[in-house]
């Protein structure tokens, strides 16, 4: 049901007066999306499982205690991972794997792959 002119109105004035106020909280409300939010948690909770693996390994032999805290932040953080994957859905996973893909591997790598590939390529001159 759309909403009627005088229900417009007084949403706009509620609008207005919240960027009047807060506009620092406005703009950083503007700014965070669902993607950006959901690609936060997905790093942390990525760091959060590197470290629970690394205590896993480190502490298993000697504690079988913290080896069981290391494998429960590692699960924990599996969880997390994947509740947010969900939430972005396809579309907000796909646009985060291309801006990734394009931007850092590019800057990380450059040329490499092509230099890498050029030997192992079939030369047509028919040598």
């Amino acid at each position: 049901m759309p909403l009627s002119e005088d229900e417009q109105r007084i949403l706009q004035e509620i609008e207005a007066q919240f960027y009047a106020n807060d506009p620092q909280l406005a703009q950083q409300v503007s700014e965070t999306t669902l993607y950006r939010h959901a690609s936060r948690n997905i790093k942390w909770a990525a760091l959060g499982f590197v470290v629970g693996f690394i205590v896993l390994l480190t502490s298993f032999a000697s504690s079988l205690f913290f080896g069981f805290v290391g494998f429960l932040g590692m699960l924990g953080c599996a969880f997390v991972i994947v509740s947010n994957v969900r939430k972005m859905g396809k579309a907000g996973l796909e646009s985060i794997t291309a801006s990734v893909k394009g931007k850092r591997l590019k800057s990380l790598f450059g040329d490499a792959g092509k230099n890498f590939r050029r030997p192992f390529r079939k030369d047509d001159s028919g040598g």
